[in-house]
């Protein structure tokens, strides 16, 4: 399975693939915690789940990679059973609940590094039964983590993916920014770190048919990230 690392040694991080080619990854993060949870039920968000980026890689045939959180999966089977049966499409894993596992990761809700193992366990076990193109590839909420924290995740042999563009998508106002973060950043082997949570990160389609074609002028094809991490 791509990004299986062996057990009992300290989790490997990556931020991009080698610098060789054309091949970058589009990874998309699908956040959820208790408080987004709550904006769902009180209807003060409408959608934590943006159909509309499904929509466009299902269109245009673009291969993508989705890091999921468990909360986020039970919330919409139907989305992920989508992204599950698209041959294009990578799910990860980004935590159950998308909290921070270490001090001061912005104001992201917190749990004890002593539970991370069973939390990342636990939400493996979560996407699993959806088939697809499975991966053992994590990503820290926040891109936060220490040496305890690998050290935590030794266990569960998965390979810990940052990234090289951050697009700055999570409550952009505006979607030309989030374009011109990525292209002016973007190389070959790059990891682009987008999300998937419609509320929390509104501009994100409409950034992307602009980056998608920004690719396309760079001679830069989007390729699923474990094709992408290839040698690294």
């Amino acid at each position: 399975m791509p990004g299986t690392t062996p057990t009992g040694t300290r989790a490997p991080v990556v931020d991009h693939g080698p610098r060789t080619g054309n091949k970058v990854a589009l990874t998309f993060d699908a956040d959820m915690t208790d408080g987004m949870l709550a904006n769902l039920r009180a209807g003060r968000v409408k959608s934590y789940a943006n159909l509309r980026i499904l929509d466009l890689l299902e269109r245009d045939e673009v291969p993508a990679t989705f890091f999921l959180t468990g909360k986020w999966v039970q919330r919409y089977p139907d989305v992920t059973r989508r992204i599950a049966d698209n041959p294009r499409f990578e799910l990860a894993n980004h935590t159950y609940g998308h909290a921070a596992f270490t001090g001061d990761c912005y104001d992201l809700p917190s749990q004890p590094v002593n539970e991370l193992r069973g939390d990342v366990a636990k939400t493996f076990e979560v996407i699993k039964p959806y088939g697809g193109r499975q991966t053992r590839y994590f990503r820290f909420p926040g891109l936060c983590h220490d040496a305890a924290t690998l050290d935590a995740l030794a266990p569960l042999g998965v390979t810990v993916v940052d990234g090289d563009v951050v697009s700055g998508d999570p409550f952009a106002t505006a979607w030309k920014p989030l374009v011109r973060a990525v292209l002016d950043h973007v190389r070959p082997g790059s990891v682009v770190i987008m999300h998937v949570t419609e509320a929390n990160a509104a501009m994100t389609d409409e950034a992307l048919p602009h980056i998608l074609a920004g690719l396309r002028e760079r001679g830069l094809v989007p390729a699923p990230l474990s094709e992408v991490l290839v040698g690294a």
